[in-house]
């Protein structure tokens, strides 16, 4: 009798999460197309927008092998 009290809850706990997932599922995301003024994008004008940023010096050592 308690392998069937014990089958009965976990049927119950999976329609319960498969009921969760259906109804509460995350809303497919879309892309407001109106705030885009066009789909291509003009390098030059980042460039020149952008004049006033600073730079960042950085010692890269990304190919640096050191065999001792």
């Amino acid at each position: 009798m308690r392998a069937h009290h014990a089958i009965g809850i976990v049927a119950v706990i999976l329609v319960g999460f498969g009921l969760k997932v259906l109804f509460f599922s995350a809303p497919l995301a879309e892309a407001d197309l109106r705030s885009v003024r066009s789909v291509d994008m003009d390098i030059s004008q980042m460039h020149q927008k952008n004049k006033n940023l600073p730079e960042q010096k950085i010692h890269d050592m990304t190919f640096v092998s050191f065999r001792g």
